[in-house]
């Protein structure tokens, strides 16, 4: 990591070369909580993401839409250090520069992703799986001989309501729906308390009731944490987002309402098709 070090307690430090970072706080007194500017990408003379920039205010919920290879991905790949830009700045709040940690880093800093496919342990009860998301930043010794506090059961307990999946605490996960699993999923990155949260097509393969169930946790969970979605289906989109970016070709192309996205000739243009 160039810039910054972590003790064994996984707190970030400013070190000779690094920007200030306050441990437990991110600074948004003046600004969003995620900004990239001016952010560019090459994958063998493809331009991934082309002087993209993007900002997104604390308890926000926002949805990125976009064709295919319109640079999403390699979005949320930056902002969580698992692709380093060829240009631009990436900030967390005002001080944390993330282009100056790695991956690790950047999750115990409070930013977490979800992918499109559910992972969860499928031998593991509901709970088991949320105790272990609790358990992610310890240490091996820690981890194996751990007992759980009342306010921690109290905690675990609480995202076990909050995800829906409180009729099935005691039950593995392999026999959970598609839609449970990634319930529980978004329940595992709760329970690292994340002050911003990429999700990628979170309602991929899910029945018309589990949509639904979906689009009212993720609303019920704005606020309190920064949500960036990636999705294709629009109707999810408009039953959720108040703001939508659009990305093509590496940039955003456009940003505003469902209504105001939907009705723009661009975007009609290049994604909606007419």
């Amino acid at each position: 990591m160039n810039g910054f070090t972590q003790n064994i307690f996984g707190e970030v430090h400013k070190t000779s070369s690094g920007n200030l970072v306050v441990e437990g706080e991110v600074d948004t007194r003046h600004g969003p909580i995620l900004y990239l500017e001016d952010v560019s990408v090459s994958f063998d003379g493809f331009k991934a993401l082309n002087n993209m920039s993007l900002y997104i205010d604390a308890g926000e919920l926002r949805c990125l839409i976009g064709p295919n290879g319109a640079g999403k991905t390699t979005l949320m790949d930056v902002i969580t250090g698992k692709t380093r830009p060829d240009t631009g700045s990436v900030f967390f709040g005002q001080t944390i520069d993330l282009l100056q940690m790695d991956e690790p880093a950047i999750a115990q800093a409070g930013i977490c992703r979800k992918f499109q496919k559910p992972s969860v342990f499928d031998a593991l009860t509901v709970f088991e799986n949320l105790e272990l998301a609790l358990k992610a930043d310890k240490g091996t010794w820690q981890t194996l001989f751990h007992r759980l506090s009342g306010e921690q059961r109290d905690r675990i307990d609480q995202i076990i309501e909050t995800i829906g999946l409180s009729s099935c605490n005691h039950y593995r996960a392999g026999i959970l729906s598609h839609g449970q699993k990634q319930w529980l999923e978004i329940g595992m990155l709760l329970m690292q308390e994340p002050k911003v949260m990429l999700v990628d097509e979170p309602i991929a393969g899910m029945t018309h009731q589990e949509i639904e169930r979906t689009a009212e946790l993720l609303l019920s969970l704005q606020g309190q944490h920064s949500i960036v979605v990636v999705e294709h289906d629009m109707e999810f989109v408009r039953s959720i987002a108040s703001k939508v970016t659009v990305l093509h070709e590496g940039s955003v192309l456009t940003e505003g309402t469902m209504d105001e996205v939907q009705n723009d000739p661009r975007v009609i243009q290049v994604y909606l098709g007419g």
